[in-house]
């Protein structure tokens, strides 16, 4: 499994905004979608593409485009908050959701709702899910993209956690995460710390 860190100095400032607890919710709404499309292009760099040429105003031009199938698949609620940033660099993805709940005694996670493209095996993957605390959900998620014959998974979280981390790499070990900040760990409710708080609940003034 590969792991990649956001180490951009505007990826930085939108990090320390999106933490702090008196940015208010339009604030945060905005900021987030900033860093979403930072992850959603480190978590593209590599996709295929083909040449070809095209008419300038001038003269034909060489150029390259994309060649590969892209797949969207945010993680109800807050995996929604990185959606728009991610069709907006790459308009020509599928979308797909999984509802996922986490059990707030327990914080097990269960699937209330799925729609999902039904073959992925010939595409890039993209799970969004801005926080991956325990992994459990990303973990059933990945689950969920195998069993549609999924190869190529990338997951772009905001913030993770070490175990969520570990327990995705035993899940999806090849699958490739991208996210702007590793924190320290879970407190005993399972929330990151420092972390930045309840996403979705930030993200929807909630």
């Amino acid at each position: 499994m590969g792991i990649h860190v956001l180490e951009h100095p505007l990826a930085h400032e939108t990090m320390a905004r999106l933490r702090d607890r008196n940015t208010p919710c339009d604030d945060f709404r905005v900021l987030a979608y900033r860093i979403s499309l930072l992850l959603t292009a480190e978590a593209t760099r590599d996709l295929p593409a083909i040449g070809g040429t095209v008419e300038t105003p001038f003269e034909a031009a060489t150029v390259r485009r994309l060649a590969a199938r892209g797949v969207a698949i945010p993680v109800l609620r807050a995996g929604v908050g990185m959606l728009g940033a991610f069709l907006d660099l790459v308009p020509s993805a599928q979308v797909g959701y999984f509802g996922l709940e986490r059990d707030e005694a327990t914080a097990v996670a269960r699937c209330y709702y799925e729609k999902v493209p039904p073959d992925l095996s010939d595409a890039f993957v993209f799970l969004l899910d801005p926080m991956l605390a325990t992994g459990g959900s990303a973990a059933m998620a990945a689950e969920g993209l195998t069993e549609r014959g999924a190869r190529r998974v990338r997951f772009l979280a905001i913030v993770a956690a070490p175990e969520g981390l570990a327990r995705l790499a035993e899940a999806v070990p090849d699958a490739e995460i991208f996210t702007a900040a590793i924190d320290r760990g879970l407190d005993e409710r399972k929330y990151i710390l420092p972390g930045l708080g309840d996403f979705g609940d930030r993200l929807y003034c909630t």
